[in-house]
């Protein structure tokens, strides 16, 4: 069997021999195949995870499919049988045959641009990945705002966003800026025609959903939210609630990192819930917020925004939080990455549960996964009728030569933009 270091050179080899117009992102997906490997699990000493039984591992199996359109992919399974998205940060295929771009820090934050995006088909081999179009909306007084949470429900989407850099600073710069600093959840705009037009949310950077703010770096514990993927039309939801975990942190922290709050860094991830619709989901007071447990142990849910308590907690080692429903597994799968100084080597690990809240268990921590792997996600329409093989979702290195830290393609196949690997969950059956 070879070995990972040996498949990474042999992947990258396939890239370069793939044909041009497809490398740079047109309708038929990027196809790369190398031989499959098991990550290596290498958690830090202080992980305070116990490790699961269950699962005990991920497997690459040597199939990576994908498009090089932008990044902040976070699909959502329709009821028409189509995964629906938003994307940002780059330029995406429309079905036109042309192609448009998307920021979402363009103007200074005073037209921030995120797009809408439609994944059709169900072998990621052969999928059509496209553009519906872009929205603008001001990120003002801080300098970004970009896609998070999004749901589609019952045929209406609900698009969430959230804002980067409370200082005002420019973006792209030394790490010593201010840009990567998490703001505040903005709330949600509303589709009824599955994206070709929007309602805007009523709320905005200054006056967001849960009133939180992250002017001068102040931490938001509910900055960049992601709804649990509940299945086709949330089916898997058995209150018909939809739930959604965050990552955050803490202002009274005792051991602060630098960014110890950004898109891609965090101390706590959170978990809140609302049954949605179009008159609840801009509405704070129809949520309610897991608040820890009580003496008999049992989940503690509020309504009261200020007594919301971590679900989970590693100081310095949490970060962007997807969490998908196993439905053959009967498991929920969240996968967590820790982006350090947010523009280095990612860490991503994966853990497991019976029940959204908790206890959840390591299954596997990939140390420089992608080498710097964001966004992490699995589809639940791209999950195997057995739940044990399914299709890993990400985007890779967008930060590759930055202040001199050059990045490796691991595993093979990675790059910015949509990337879809083929893995296998380990453990006895």
């Amino acid at each position: 069997m070879i070995d990972r270091k040996s498949a990474v050179v042999i992947g990258s080899l396939m890239i370069l021999m793939l044909p041009f117009q497809r490398a740079y992102g047109q309708p038929k997906p990027e196809v790369v195949k190398f031989e499959p490997f098991t990550w290596s699990s290498e958690p830090p000493a202080d992980c305070p995870f116990e490790r699961s039984k269950d699962l005990t591992g991920i497997r690459f199996l040597g199939v990576k499919s994908g498009f090089r359109y932008g990044d902040t992919w976070y699909p959502s399974w329709a009821a028409d049988d189509k995964l629906y998205s938003p994307w940002t940060d780059g330029s995406c295929w429309r079905l036109d045959g042309s192609r448009e771009g998307c920021s979402s820090g363009e103007s200074g934050g005073n037209a921030a641009r995120t797009g809408q995006g439609v994944i059709e088909g169900s072998d990621p081999l052969d999928l059509k990945v496209y553009s519906l179009g872009l929205h603008v909306s001001s990120a003002l007084p801080y300098h970004g705002r970009y896609p998070c949470g999004s749901l589609v429900y019952r045929g209406i989407w609900y698009y969430g966003t959230y804002c980067l850099d409370p200082a005002g600073r420019a973006p792209y710069g030394p790490i010593t800026v201010n840009w990567p600093w998490l703001g505040p959840f903005v709330g949600f705009r509303v589709s009824t025609d599955l994206g070709r037009s929007w309602k805007e949310t009523p709320h905005t950077p200054e006056k967001p959903l849960f009133g939180e703010t992250g002017i001068n770096g102040y931490p938001v514990k509910i900055g960049s939210p992601h709804f649990v993927d509940f299945g086709k039309d949330m089916q898997h939801s058995s209150d018909g609630k939809a739930y959604l975990v965050a990552h955050g942190a803490d202002p009274s922290d005792p051991k602060w990192r630098f960014w110890n709050a950004s898109w891609i860094t965090g101390d706590q991830v959170y978990l809140l819930r609302v049954t949605p619709s179009p008159e609840t989901i801009n509405d704070p007071s129809k949520y309610e917020f897991c608040a820890g447990r009580d003496a008999q142990g049992k989940p503690v849910w509020t309504a009261d925004f200020s007594k919301i308590k971590p679900l989970l907690e590693w100081n310095n080692a949490m970060g962007c939080v997807t969490v998908t429903y196993d439905a053959p597994l009967k498991k929920y799968l969240m996968f967590v990455t820790d982006g350090g100084n947010t523009c280095a080597r990612m860490h991503t690990y994966l853990l497991e549960s019976d029940a959204l809240t908790g206890p959840w268990r390591l299954v596997t921590y990939m140390k420089d996964f992608g080498e710097q792997a964001y966004f992490v996600n699995v589809p639940s329409k791209f999950i195997s009728a057995d739940g044990r093989t399914m299709w890993l979702l990400y985007s890779a290195n967008f930060a590759d030569d930055w202040n001199g830290e050059k990045l490796a393609i691991d595993p093979p196949g990675g790059h910015y933009g949509l990337v879809l690997q083929k893995i296998e969950l380990l453990g006895p059956r």
